[in-house]
């Protein structure tokens, strides 16, 4: 699909089709733009890791649920370590 540049301000944008934005699932308005091999790659933004983990695991301890799932035991390898 060939599309025109526009002039926004002091920039230049493109207006992206609804059609496409909607088959690439793209949920916010927010992108991540990059050059690649002399293109412009657009891209849904990388889902940050361990979101909410750290107000979670408050959550977990402040009701004393944050003990040992596993039993604690020794590993062959380790014998020897002190620790």
């Amino acid at each position: 699909m060939k599309t025109t540049l526009r002039k926004m301000g002091n920039s230049t944008g493109v207006i992206i089709p609804k059609p496409f934005l909607t088959e690439l699932g793209f949920e916010s308005n927010e992108v991540e733009m990059t050059v690649e091999d002399n293109a412009i790659v657009i891209r849904k933004p990388a889902k940050q890791a361990r979101v909410g983990w750290a107000q979670a695991s408050m959550v977990l301890a402040s009701g004393g649920e944050d003990h040992l799932q596993w039993p604690s035991f020794a590993n062959r390898a380790s014998e020897d370590v002190t620790w």
